[in-house]
């Protein structure tokens, strides 16, 4: 079983509209990202670090392991459980929260929370970040941030794959 600090901070999908709500009474900007997450490295931690940055409270959408399939990465995604994935993410301490979310975009998670501000990476643009609209229409801004060089499952997956070829 996790530690109850860190199951705190996985929060389940429909109650997290009403906890947000909260924060936000209470004058928190509410940051969203969101992503696979499947083996934490050194780019999702730096990543994660600079997102929490831009607010006070950082929450993170964890695809499924249904939509992390239906992404087509490779047969094996994820490698990790869902379950897992986001208990890895809770318990990073600029993390306040990770929800799981089913659908191939988060664009319902977010459209529910409406965060103040929506961040990706910088291999996306603002019109292909799903949810961009909802939060611009609500006020709220839309960033990038660059991407730690050389850091990637993809790229991890395919040296292990290669190294076992040998």
């Amino acid at each position: 079983m996790l530690p109850e600090v860190i199951q705190n901070k996985i929060w389940n999908r429909y109650d997290a509209t009403s906890k947000v709500d909260t924060l936000k009474k209470q004058g928190k900007k509410i940051v969203f990202t969101n992503g696979v997450f499947d083996i934490l490295h050194a780019g999702h931690v730096s990543y994660l670090a600079d997102t929490k940055a831009l607010g006070d409270i950082l929450i993170v959408g964890v695809n499924s392991d249904d939509s992390v399939r239906r992404l087509g990465k490779s047969p094996a995604r994820p490698l990790q459980s869902e379950l897992s994935r986001s208990a890895v993410i809770a318990s990073l301490q600029w993390v306040d929260a990770a929800i799981v979310f089913d659908e191939d975009t988060p664009l319902e998670l977010i459209s529910e929370l409406v965060p103040d501000v929506l961040v990706k990476g910088s291999d996306y643009n603002q019109t292909n970040i799903a949810g961009a609209e909802i939060v611009l229409q609500h006020g709220g801004t839309v960033t990038t941030i660059n991407l730690l060089p050389g850091y990637s499952t993809t790229a991890i997956e395919k040296k292990i794959l290669s190294e076992n070829r040998e």
